[in-house]
């Protein structure tokens, strides 16, 4: 692999390696390596791009690692992945996009991933989102999930944009069935002329679901932030949905949590919380020593964890 593709296999997937257990790379809207298991099957989709990842009944402790990565401007792609988790399975599944522009182009990965979690199953799932490159071409990417949960199934989604996205658009729909439990982690950081946008949409269709949206952001420069999360109660349920932003410079950000009840057993609460960061909390770190600029660095990165 060249120099580039490491970086960013890097920070997408947390890969220095050919990763052990089942894989699938894909750089430049073409295969760039692929591995099945014994429990863990990968086929290519014949009728569009894209791939199936089917995890059997009863499988634990394996992982999948799926990233795609693009190193040439221009590039725009659209690509669908299914994933099927069998009943009683826990499982670990990191995705991920990470563009690399030195051109003139746009370069874009559009992508939907539809999870369909069996019965009894766990799943963990990771996607990471970074852009880099001096070049005047934008790196655009716009996932959108779709999340559909079985009774007594689990699941745990963190959604984090590390930098270098200059457009974004993130979608998801998730349908809860009898005791399912969803809990969805986003974290971004925006600088420059930068716009992410994210739309979400819980139902709580099932008996005693559960779901807990947390949303984390810092907006910095010029750049503008858009949260839309939407809980709906449709039995016996609870949900709870928190959004806290750090605004600075010149940058805006719009958080509109919405919940909506239609049973008399649901219960759902928001929060959402938008403020500069803490004066007393730089002072005190640069009596410690340090600058203005590690003190508010410390501070973020604290934040964002």
């Amino acid at each position: 692999m060249e120099k580039i593709d490491k970086e960013l296999l890097e920070q997408v997937a947390g890969l220095h390696e050919t990763p052990k257990g089942a894989y699938n790379i894909r750089k430049n809207s073409e295969s760039a390596g692929r591995q099945s298991t014994a429990n863990i099957e990968i086929t290519s989709k014949e009728d569009k791009p894209g791939i199936d990842i089917t995890i059997k009944p009863g499988t634990k402790n394996e992982s999948v690692h799926i990233p795609v990565i693009i190193t040439e401007t221009g590039v725009t792609e659209m690509v669908y992945n299914d994933f099927y988790i069998g009943e009683d399975s826990d499982v670990l599944i990191v995705a991920g996009c990470g563009i690399h522009n030195t051109g003139d182009s746009e370069s874009k990965h559009d992508g939907v991933h539809r999870f369909f979690v069996k019965k009894g199953a766990k799943l963990r799932y990771v996607e990471k989102h970074y852009g880099s490159g001096d070049g005047n071409g934008k790196r655009v990417m716009n996932p959108a999930t779709e999340l559909y949960m079985e009774e007594d199934s689990v699941c745990e989604m963190e959604m984090v944009q590390i930098k270098g996205v200059d457009s974004t658009v993130r979608t998801m729909t998730a349908d809860l069935g009898k005791n399912a439990k969803l809990t969805v982690t986003e974290r971004l950081m925006t600088h420059g002329n930068q716009m992410a946008r994210s739309d979400m949409e819980i139902l709580l269709n099932g008996e005693n679901a559960s779901a807990q949206i947390i949303s984390r952001s810092v907006g910095r420069d010029s750049s503008e932030q858009i949260f839309n999360p939407i809980a709906v109660g449709n039995n016996s349920c609870r949900a709870h949905i928190q959004c806290d932003s750090i605004i600075m410079d010149d940058s805006k950000i719009r958080s509109i949590p919405e919940i909506a009840a239609n049973h008399k057993e649901a219960q759902i609460v928001h929060e959402a919380a938008i403020g500069r960061i803490n004066g007393d909390q730089l002072l005190k770190l640069q009596t410690l020593g340090l600058t203005a600029e590690e003190a508010e660095k410390v501070i973020i990165d604290g934040f964002l964890k």
